[in-house]
């Protein structure tokens, strides 16, 4: 009868550690995250480019906030046609103009002036125009204020961005919002944009070097870009956030059992 005991209790402790062992090997399986998965513009290697990378530029939309600043060799001949503010103590700041529901500004002395669907530089444009019947070799400086990207999804640092500058790459968005996670999805990037009224969504592979020749490769105004999480991270999720608990209480069990049967 002992011996009996004793072998059953023998085979417990080594269907117990077995199952740990499984248990334990799972986990790593579906942890791991294969090198091919994480690198950025594979397939590098004898790729030439003669293609010539073309940045459309950002069309004003309904919305926007513009700063516009008009300047002469006379200044006097120029003030009506600034918009500013006097906050008192003599500082004067500028004021945005923005662009409302139909797609216009109300400009200075100019009136009402249709702006979507214009680059900063057609409106620079037609401003000099307008304003050249008022002021001598008039200066303009448009800047859009409000430039926005939002990058969400598997990154160190999800979040709307400001962009002062009006240009940013995917890479450069990436790069704000703190790069990928290990676990984020690099073959499958996501970017919503809005064309013409309706939302589309644009499959990204930043896995191949092609992606830099890509005409979504700078982003637009308001743009999204959402990192989906990889295998590896969705076999986590659904493996449940008490894992940690269950396996440890796991091995304190056996490790009772271990001690009993010694």
């Amino acid at each position: 009868m002992n011996n009996n005991l004793k072998i059953t209790f023998n085979t417990m402790k080594k269907n117990a550690y077995f199952y740990l062992l499984l248990i334990s090997i799972m986990l790593v399986i579906t942890s791991c995250v294969p090198a091919k998965e994480i690198a950025y513009f594979q397939e590098i290697e004898g790729l030439v480019s003669t293609k010539t990378m073309i940045h459309s530029e950002t069309k004003i939309a309904v919305g926007d906030l513009l700063t516009i600043n008009v300047s002469a060799l006379d200044p006097e001949t120029a003030i009506a046609f600034n918009l500013f503010e006097n906050s008192g103590g003599g500082n004067v700041k500028s004021l945005p103009y923005l662009v409302n529901s139909v797609g216009e500004l109300n400009f200075p002395v100019l009136g009402t002036i249709h702006v979507v669907g214009l680059t900063t530089k057609e409106l620079t444009d037609k401003l000099i125009k307008l304003l050249s019947e008022f002021i001598i070799n008039p200066v303009v400086n448009i800047r859009l204020t409000n430039f926005k990207v939002t990058v969400l999804g598997e990154v160190k640092n999800p979040g709307t961005f400001t962009v002062p500058n009006e240009r940013i790459s995917i890479v450069e968005a990436l790069g704000l919002a703190g790069d990928l996670t290990i676990q984020g999805k690099r073959d499958k990037v996501l970017l919503v944009r809005e064309i013409e009224g309706k939302r589309v969504v644009i499959p990204i592979d930043l896995s191949k070097i092609q992606v830099l020749n890509s005409p979504y490769y700078y982003l637009a105004q308001n743009d999204v870009l959402y990192i989906e999480p990889n295998k590896a991270k969705r076999n986590s999720s659904a493996i449940g956030s008490n894992t940690g608990v269950a396996l440890t209480s796991v091995s304190i069990l056996i490790s009772i059992i271990a001690i009993l049967i010694r």
